[in-house]
């Protein structure tokens, strides 16, 4: 991917808006994907006591802004 802003990197901030971690999947940053997906599901999960409905909006607000803000090392 290139720099910051670039069009890469918004195709995986809008890659996100259906599922957190499949922009990074994108970008080829496989742990950060396993990560935010996992983080998802977990919150999800949460949602039963009550905690996940703050922490869905939390997850996919920062695997968006992640996404787009991915700058490669090269």
């Amino acid at each position: 991917m290139a720099d910051q802003g670039s069009g890469g990197n918004v195709i995986a901030a809008l890659c996100n808006i259906f599922f957190p971690g499949l922009g990074q999947l994108v970008q080829g940053r496989i742990l950060s994907a396993i990560f935010f997906a996992l983080a998802i599901i977990i919150s999800y999960a949460l949602i039963y006591v009550l905690v996940g409905f703050v922490l869905v909006p939390i997850i996919y607000l920062w695997s968006i802004i992640d996404a787009a803000r991915y700058r490669s090392r090269s």
